[in-house]
Parts: C-alpha cells; sequence; structure tokens
C-alpha cells in the first residue's frame, strides 16, 4: 500500500489476454504520464509494439523503462502535439520503425481550470489544441498506413465533465463534448476501409496528479464523488486500459461509432 497516495493502490484483478494485439503496431498520445503511461504498458504487456508521443523526454523515458518491464520496450517521440506537423513527423518515424500501426488511442489532453469570465481568445484557442484539436490530425495521419494494412482502431478519449456540466472547464468541457462527435463521424467516414472509430467517457480517474491537486484545492472532493458512484470505488487508470485493449483487439471487430464511459455510475 501507498502511504503517500493510498487512493492509488491498484485493484488486483485477473485481466483479459488478446492475442490478436500481439505483435500489433500500436500509437498512444500523451503516454508519458498519468493515464497515458498505463495504456503504453498495458499494451507492452499484451506484446504490441507500441510507439507513444508524450512533450517531456524525461517522463517520457521513465515510462518505458517501466513498460518494458512487463513486454516489448516501447519507442517514443517527444513533440508538442499543438504543433501539427510536428506531430505527423513523429508519428510517420514511428511508423517506420514500427510499421504502420492498427491502432490509435488518443489520449493526451489537460483539464486546467479557468472561469469562464477569465477566458480569453488566445486561452480557447490554445485549450482546443491541446484537447480536441490533434485528436483528429494524429488520426489522419494513421489513416491511410490502416487502410493498406486491411484495418485497424481508433479510439479517442473524451470525458465526462461535459455530460456533469462541470464548471470552471468551460474549454475542457467543449473540447471533449467535440469528441463525440469527432468519434461518429470519422467512424462513419473511414468504416469501408474496415477502420473501427470509438471514444472512452473515463469520470474522474485517480492519477498521481489528480490526487495531489484534489488534496490540495479540494479535500473532501474524495467523499463526494464516492457518494455519488454507484460503485463505491474509487476509478484508476488501468480501468481505462483495460477497455482500450478491448476496443484495440478484434475482440471488438464490429463495434465502432460508440462511447463507452467509465464512471463508476455517477449521477
Amino acid at each position: 500500500m501507498s502511504a503517500e497516495h493510498p487512493e492509488l493502490d491498484p485493484v488486483e484483478i485477473a485481466a483479459a489476454r488478446y492475442p490478436s494485439l500481439s505483435g500489433l503496431p500500436v500509437l498512444i498520445t500523451g503516454g508519458g504520464s498519468g493515464i497515458g503511461a498505463h495504456l503504453v504498458a498495458a499494451f507492452c504487456e499484451q506484446g504490441a509494439r507500441v510507439g507513444f508521443l508524450d512533450r517531456d523526454a524525461a517522463t517520457a523515458n521513465t515510462a518505458a523503462e517501466a513498460a518494458s518491464q512487463h513486454g516489448p520496450r516501447p519507442r517514443f517521440e517527444v513533440v508538442d502535439l499543438t504543433d501539427i506537423a510536428a506531430a505527423q513527423a513523429a508519428i510517420a518515424r514511428l511508423a517506420d520503425a514500427l510499421g504502420r500501426f492498427r491502432v490509435l488511442v488518443n489520449n493526451a489532453g489537460n483539464d486546467d481550470r479557468l472561469p469562464a469570465d477569465q477566458v480569453t481568445p488566445d486561452y480557447w484557442d490554445e485549450r482546443m489544441a491541446v484537447n480536441l484539436r490533434h485528436q483528429f490530425f494524429c488520426t489522419q495521419a494513421v489513416i491511410p498506413g490502416m487502410a493498406a494494412a486491411g484495418g485497424g482502431s481508433i479510439v479517442n478519449m473524451g470525458s465526462n465533465s461535459w455530460m456533469q456540466g462541470a464548471p470552471g472547464l468551460i474549454c475542457y468541457t467543449t473540447a471533449k463534448s467535440a469528441v463525440e462527435g469527432l468519434t461518429r463521424s470519422l467512424a462513419r467516414e473511414v468504416g469501408e476501409q474496415r477502420i473501427r472509430v470509438n471514444s472512452i467517457v473515463p469520470g474522474w480517474i485517480l492519477t498521481e496528479r489528480q490526487v495531489s491537486r484534489a488534496r490540495r484545492i479540494y479535500p473532501d472532493k474524495f467523499a463526494q464523488y464516492l457518494d455519488r458512484q454507484c460503485l463505491k470505488e474509487f476509478l484508476l487508470p488501468p480501468d481505462v486500459a483495460r477497455m482500450a485493449l478491448w476496443l484495440a483487439a478484434d475482440d471488438s471487430r464490429m463495434v465502432t461509432g460508440q462511447r463507452f464511459i467509465i464512471d463508476g455510475g455517477v449521477d
């Protein structure tokens, strides 16, 4: 048990194995920390050939080293995803090394808060770039390779915050609500190429960043959130990773254009 963050202690379960993911090239954005690092480790454990993008070299290297304890060591590129040309070039380099990507998990995002009356046009544009725009352009970069390889799976990360109408998050909730439209339209557009597009909609997932911020700013949130959930357990990054594995694997071969909410049954 972690004395510093006991809420983050993993729940031991018998996780599924997906043979169709073994050796499959997989791309994950924001893979250096938080949910992204758990996604990287989970796909490596399945034997996938993982590449990921992150803006911090030290964080990315730590995540790659941790993931290599469970499977093939992932490759990564250090890039700012708001620079679309640089991001697409980094994806091309990873594809040259790992093969045409058959799975993309658009995970990267940031839920910084700012009251609506303080939002400026520049801040708005920057938040859309951080939380939405790269999801489309990273997808655009992998679609030709997926189609040539016979198909694939794209998983977009949403958030239930827009469903809750969370205050102080107007830019984030706007971007994350748009992920649903992006997902459904893309699913229709690329379906004939045997590419599936779905979204995962997490609730409050307890990463180290989320726990540290909650303890500092609103410590009552832990009890309040559990009160709102049907299932009285904290949500952890592996809960998201397990859904991403299923959506990436052949087991979900006829599932597309859907959203999968992981929030413990929040009211």
